[in-house]
């Protein structure tokens, strides 16, 4: 699969606000995002640009699908999904991107960044159940249990990560076992617990076009 692969700090920089695409770096003085707060290229320090409605639709749409690492036709999948069912679309497209197992052991704190989660899960750390799972897009369940593999759980990855989890705020609809290197789904999140600064109406908008 496609993956953006160039420099992640010039995602946080186009969309004007620190995504967390590094880890534990972005908490640091070596952020790039808090040393050049601006637009990356040449002209990116331009300011009195107005933005058109379509344009403001456009950016929060990708600031979405950067912070989930989700790229234009699987993210349209979702929205069709999330469309689809029962409830207000656009929390139930956050929802589907949270229940995003690569998503889950991130939150979990296996994971220093959902990057480092899909790197780690596509290579068999982990397991859903009890059984081996590989795909950083396979959908959580309540009730499922996530846990790290016996011979994984000594790898230099998953244990930085467990450290520095304390930076980040543990959902309330998680339950983690740190000590085992597991954690249970106990519900899926309202729309409350999730506090990222996203407006979601406007990518529903944009896709009603």
């Amino acid at each position: 699969m496609a993956r953006y692969s160039e420099a992640a700090c010039r995602l946080c920089r186009r969309e004007n606000l620190k995504l967390f695409l590094k880890g534990d770096r972005c908490y640091t003085d070596k952020c790039a995002f808090e040393r050049r707060s601006y637009a990356p290229g040449q002209h990116g320090q331009r300011r009195g640009r107005k933005i058109s409605d379509y344009g403001i639709q456009l950016r929060e749409k990708q600031k979405v699908k950067r912070i989930y690492g989700v790229l234009e036709k699987q993210f349209r999948r979702y929205y069709t999904r999330a469309d689809r069912q029962k409830g207000i679309t656009g929390t139930n497209l956050l929802i589907l991107l949270e229940r995003r197992l690569d998503n889950i052991v991130y939150r979990m704190g296996f994971a220093s960044s959902r990057n480092q989660a899909r790197q780690v899960v596509r290579h068999n750390h982990f397991t859903v159940n009890g059984s081996k799972v590989n795909i950083p897009s396979y959908q959580v369940k309540i009730g499922d249990m996530i846990e790290v593999r016996e011979k994984s759980r000594k790898s230099p990855f998953i244990l930085e990560a467990m450290e520095t989890v304390v930076r980040r705020e543990m959902p309330s609809w998680l339950e983690v076992d740190g000590s085992n290197f597991r954690g249970i789904i106990k519900e899926f999140p309202n729309r409350e617990e999730l506090t990222m600064p996203i407006n979601e109406q406007l990518i529903v908008e944009l896709y009603s076009k």
